[in-house]
């Protein structure tokens, strides 16, 4: 209950019985210990004169405390009287007792001197000990940290830097925490990041040194790793050729190389892989990559590890960019090639170890970018330094040497596609290289060639050009020995050495991941340029040549018909080496006809231009009398020189194809009669008499009579005759002197004189009339016949107009 309400309770009692209220307030003031303002206030502040009627009471009570207080202190002072009695008899004894406990007290104080002196002695060695105790304690803490810290000089005295500063780690997360707060702990720690950076120089210095050293072992670290790759891939061949004698397969290899011979190769194929194998030696064997992993290990520990990447990375690739960069004079033999090669692999080989032997130094992502930069680099650099390559060997080695470069980087991950998409592009070069080298080849076969028929005088001779070339003649089988082949030298000669360029084209299209297909048909279209560029151009040169007779033409159109029969040997030659099945293959042709058909016609066109050149040099030797009054009675010399000539050319003519001697016999005999009209016909010539026409038609008639008697076969009637018929037709004309019969029917077809040119008539007249005025002979002629020379005016009138009558109509 409140203070107000308790003050309300007591106005409200003071009401009913105002005794009894004060005392209660009295009892409350006795009782209550606590602050009684509150008591005191209900009272004076209830009723007026209350406070009067309090005193009152309060006044009773009082004198009502001091009676009881009295009959107490009468109830009990006999017995303070009796105990003062008693504490003063004691109080002798206690003056007794004092003394004695002084007394006692200082011989106490005198014999604890010597004890208290003892007991400081005591205290002053607990102190002592206590201080030994904690020195000992301190030093227990400190004596780890100083042993780890002699331990890091070590480490550092003896280059274990990884090891030192995994020490430094320790002392700073565990040992110096214990001893921080002693000086001597705080001069370690301010010495640890100079340490620190001390080993970040050491360990950069040694990854420079490992740099170098990387550098300048590229060569024998891609020699090695090249030669690796090589024995692994001579060992699979052989295997794969032993496989193949097993089981009875056609090895697209050189069928020179005899069976057994294919066996003790591979023998020591097998031997000499067996001994490498011993002797096998990696990356590790070459090259110390302690620096490189120390290096990284520190930088990883000093949470520095980028940094290293990138300065590793940046020179590597300023290395790479380094040996990249081919020698000038790379191109001129196969060592600056393989030098430049073995740096390359090399440099891949030490980053693919990297790789895979730390993680994160390099990675897969880095290695592809530096290969793919560092590749197009190679195909350029190759490409153009291939480009100077002459000789087709070193070609070839270039090829062997890329091979092994791509199948030795392939062997690392690396992708070499693009290498064998440019051994393609070289591949082109290789055989123009061929092609210049083959073309110097047949050059030096025809002109060793005697271009005679092959002579053998027995069997094994037979038997021997038999193997160099497939020539088969039932007839020719059959004759006794001695005989003859009919091509020359040259073309066995020739057969073989399109052979041997097969075989070097195939080398070239060996190992370069491709179908045995794809191989027959580059092989076919390398041979194709061959014949039709290569050897096709040799023997139109050749033919040209002006040293070149008919008799060697004749020669070389034999030979190029038997070459061109050659030509199904070698597609089967080709399809043997390549192991393709004749049933399945859709391969390009040989264009051996269309080459050899092109020479033969180049040939034959050029015996037609020879023979007549022949018969020019022949003509050009006449030495006509063309105002002779009689003839001699018999042909010109230079006549029948030529005609024997003739007769001995054409019987040479009987090994060539009819129609090719037909042609030849036809053109040559057209050729003697345009030559031999020319003749007449010369504007240098003025005058021409009667005796000499009768002289000049002695000439064409031996001309007809070599015509008549066949010197070629297979014409049918007189066609050959008929290349002198201009000349009859105008000789008869003269010598028989039928103007009446040519004027009246000229311009008929059944004609007399058919072929007789009134141009021509009338030159040869003029000639003619020009000799006979210079002679006098017509004036003897005007005496006896004027009408006759009346006849030839009106004769060359006629003749005059029927030639502008020609040149009107044209």
């Amino acid at each position: 209950m409140s203070t107000a309400g308790k003050s309300g309770a007591r106005g409200a009692m003071l009401e009913e019985d105002p005794d009894q209220t004060y005392e209660n307030v009295l009892a409350e003031i006795q009782s209550f210990e606590l602050p009684i303002e509150a008591t005191l206030r209900s009272v004076y502040d209830d009723q007026p004169n209350a406070h009067k009627k309090f005193m009152e009471k309060l006044d009773a009570c009082i004198r009502n405390h001091d009676k009881e207080i009295e009959k107490m202190c009468n109830f009990h002072h006999q017995g303070f009287v009796d105990a003062i009695t008693e504490l003063l008899k004691v109080r002798t004894d206690a003056e007794k007792l004092k003394v004695q406990v002084t007394d006692t007290n200082r011989r106490f104080q005198d014999a604890g001197k010597e004890v208290i002196v003892q007991t400081e002695d005591i205290i002053r060695c607990r102190i002592q000990q206590r201080n030994i105790t904690t020195v000992v304690e301190k030093l227990q803490l400190c004596l780890p940290v100083l042993e780890m810290y002699s331990k890091l000089k070590e480490q550092m005295s003896a280059k274990r830097y990884y090891s030192a500063l995994k020490t430094m780690e320790q002392l700073e997360n565990v040992y110096f925490p214990r001893v921080s707060q002693y000086r001597f702990c705080q001069l370690m720690i301010e010495n640890l990041p100079k340490l620190r950076e001390d080993i970040k120089e050491i360990s950069m210095s040694d990854l420079k040194d490992f740099l170098e050293s990387i550098r300048k072992h590229s060569d024998k670290i891609g020699e090695t790793a090249m030669k690796q790759a090589q024995q692994q891939k001579t060992f699979s061949v052989a295997l794969q050729k032993q496989n193949n004698v097993k089981f009875g397969k056609n090895m697209y290899i050189n069928d020179r190389i005899p069976e057994e011979r294919n066996e003790i190769v591979l023998k020591q194929t097998f031997e000499e892989e067996d001994a490498s194998e011993e002797e096998v030696l990696t990356v590790q064997d070459l090259v110390d990559f302690s620096p490189v992993y120390r290096c990284l290990h520190i930088y990883s520990v000093l949470g520095d590890e980028e940094t290293f990447e990138n300065y590793y990375r940046k020179q590597r690739k300023k290395q790479a960019r380094l040996v990249l960069q081919p020698q000038s004079n790379m191109h001129e033999t196969v060592d600056g090639y393989r030098r430049y090669f073995t740096q390359i692999v090399g440099f891949f080989v030490v980053e693919d170890h990297i790789l895979h032997v730390t993680q994160g130094l390099v990675t897969r992502a880095y290695t592809d970018e530096l290969w793919n930069m560092a590749l197009s680099k190679i195909i350029a650099v190759l490409r153009a330094h291939s480009s100077y390559c002459t000789d087709p060997d070193l070609v070839l080695e270039l090829k062997n040497l890329i091979v092994i470069f791509a199948d030795t980087l392939q062997g690392y991950g690396f992708p070499v596609n693009r290498l064998f998409d440019l051994l393609f592009e070289i591949r082109d070069q290789y055989n123009e290289t061929l092609l210049k080298k083959w073309a110097a080849v047949f050059r030096d076969i025809f002109e060793e060639d005697n271009y005679s028929p092959i002579p053998v005088v027995n069997e094994e001779e037979y038997k021997i050009v038999i193997s160099k070339f497939p020539f088969q003649d039932p007839d020719l089988e059959k004759q006794s020995f001695p005989k003859k082949f009919p091509m020359s030298q040259s073309v066995p000669r020739i057969y073989i050495q399109v052979k041997e360029f097969i075989y070097a084209s195939l080398q070239f299209s060996e190992s370069l991941h491709r179908s045995s297909t794809e191989i027959d048909d580059m092989l076919r279209k390398s041979t194709n340029l061959l014949l039709t560029r290569t050897l096709n151009s040799c023997l139109l040169n050749l033919i040209r040549k002006p040293h070149i007779g008919l008799t060697e033409l004749v020669q070389i159109i034999i030979n190029t018909t038997h070459l061109e029969q050659a030509c199904k040997y070698l597609e089967d030659f080709i399809t043997n080496i390549t192991n393709i099945s004749q049933e399945t293959v859709h391969t390009t042709r040989l264009y051996g006809l269309s080459t050899f058909k092109d020479a033969r016609h180049a040939a034959e066109g050029e015996i037609y231009t020879k023979l007549n050149q022949k018969i020019d040099e022949f003509v050009q030797l006449a030495d006509y009398d063309w105002t002779m009054s009689e003839p001699d009675g018999r042909a010109s010399g230079y006549l029948m020189d030529l005609i024997n000539f003739l007769r001995s050319i054409f019987q040479v003519f009987t090994h060539l194809p009819g129609k090719v001697a037909q042609t030849a016999c036809m053109s040559a005999c057209q050729h003697l009669s345009t030559s031999l009209m020319q003749m007449l016909l010369d504007n240098e010539l003025k005058q021409i008499s009667m005796g000499a026409i009768q002289q000049f038609n002695l000439d064409v008639i031996q001309c007809e009579l070599f015509a008549s008697s066949e010197p070629v076969p297979g014409f049918q009637g007189d066609t050959l005759q008929l290349a002198f018929i201009d000349l009859r037709q105008l000789l008869d004309l003269f010598m028989v002197w039928d103007w009446s019969t040519y004027l009246a029917d000229y311009g008929q077809p059944a004609s007399k004189y058919l072929r007789v040119n009134p141009n021509t008539a009338l030159t040869l007249l003029e000639k003619m009339k020009d000799t006979n005025k210079k002679n006098n002979i017509f004036a003897q002629f005007r005496k006896n016949d004027r009408d006759k020379q009346k006849l030839i005016e009106t004769v060359m009138k006629q003749l005059r107009s029927l030639v502008n009558g020609m040149s009107q109509h044209t």
